[in-house]
């Protein structure tokens, strides 16, 4: 196990009826605040109306900015700056999931910029976020752990760039997860949100530094394990406590440093890739990783293939003894489970036409840049998604 250092100081406030809990969290970090959500399903399912009277119970001044798309955009998210700015705000609250707290995190971030700073430089890693204002959310998809760590995604239109930040500044103070809120999440995003779990986690599982690692290995079968049997258990019964509870706590535990501590620097091929098809196509996040992690993991297996092989008889119970074949059964076991659960495994599926992966690769290698993999060259990532393409 490598030096690292974990520090998450998200207060997480977990459990049925927790959102009235919304406006006394808030308050701790001002009066002002600009409530960011996405296309209207809060004001369907009730979610609105519960955070908008816990926050004028606590006597907060609301300012509303929605609209935010499941790929955000970074031209929405410029234009919630420009309403913080106006509207004197002192704390942004998220109510949605993993794109609206990152939308959120964008504008908190930007209100706080340098004068005449180009936002998008955060992104690129031209220049440092210094400061933010508080973040505070309220989950309605569990999937991104955005509610518990300190990055966000954005895409920038022009060119299709989707990038990411990472900063300690615009880590969520407090983050509300009230699993029955998932109640009325659709059978497809409750399948593209388990996929988007399971890939945080063997993005780490696979790519790191530590050839010696039984415990995070074991915190990532776990809970992946977690993940497949509630999301099987949701498919079938869509209101079940306990399953959606599972999947709401798995998803923060997933994604915020705990099963990469001391696995030394961790890269993330499948979803450098994955960007570039939500960027181009507006493919939803999961679904796009349905397809990229199993054609990644297919291109990968033959360095490792005693890790691929652990993953396939741990979570599948295949008993092959010959590691590259339990590897490769593994990898099929996978992709068949997200086929099962309704995600997309080709870009065939998607609707993406293979005569585009030159360009998906020409994209793609721009994130694999500016993420610093240098492995990852057009023709690697070419070649990955030729595998992909069903």
């Amino acid at each position: 196990m490598q030096n690292f250092i974990f520090d998450n100081p998200t207060r997480i406030i977990f459990g049925q009826g927790m959102i009235a809990r919304t406006g006394g969290e808030v308050k701790r970090f001002g009066t002002k605040v600009l409530l960011v959500y996405g296309q209207g399903s809060i004001k369907k399912n009730g979610i609105y109306d519960q955070v908008l009277t816990s926050l004028k119970e606590a006597n907060l001044s609301v300012a509303e900015f929605s609209g935010v798309r499941s790929n955000p955009v970074l031209s929405h998210a410029l234009k919630g700056i420009e309403l913080a700015h106006s509207e004197n705000i002192d704390v942004v609250l998220a109510v949605g999931g993993g794109s609206v707290i990152d939308t959120a995190k964008t504008i908190a971030a930007g209100v706080k910029a340098d004068s005449g700073d180009d936002v998008w430089e955060f992104f690129t890693f031209k220049k440092k976020i210094r400061n933010a204002l508080p973040v505070v959310t309220v989950v309605t998809v569990s999937a991104s752990a955005s509610e518990m760590n300190p990055t966000a995604v954005m895409t920038k239109e022009e060119g299709a760039q989707k990038f990411t930040i990472s900063s300690p500044f615009i880590q969520p103070r407090a983050s509300i997860l009230d699993p029955t809120v998932l109640y009325s999440l659709s059978p497809d995003y409750s399948a593209f949100s388990a996929v988007d779990i399971i890939a945080h986690m063997l993005e780490g599982y696979f790519n790191n530094r530590e050839p010696e690692s039984p415990l995070q290995d074991r915190l990532v079968e776990g809970l992946m394990k977690t993940v497949m049997e509630s999301t099987e258990v949701i498919l079938k019964d869509p209101r079940h406590y306990n399953a959606r509870a599972n999947v709401m706590w798995s998803a923060i535990l997933a994604f915020n440093g705990l099963t990469t501590a001391g696995m030394g620097f961790v890269s993330f091929p499948a979803h450098m890739i994955e960007h570039s098809l939500s960027a181009l196509y507006d493919v939803a996040h999961g679904a796009g990783l349905s397809i990229t992690l199993p054609g990644w993991m297919i291109y990968a297996v033959n360095k490792s293939p005693a890790k691929f092989a652990r993953l396939g008889r741990e979570i599948f119970g295949i008993e092959e003894t010959d590691d590259l074949k339990a590897a490769v059964e593994g990898i099929d076991s996978l992709k068949r489970w997200f086929s099962t659960i309704g995600s997309p495994t080709s870009l065939k599926e998607a609707g993406i036409p293979e005569d585009d992966i030159g360009r998906i690769a020409e994209n793609a290698s721009a994130t694999a840049a500016v993420w610093g993999m240098k492995a990852y060259t057009k023709e690697v990532i070419s070649e990955i998604l030729h595998l992909c393409k069903g």
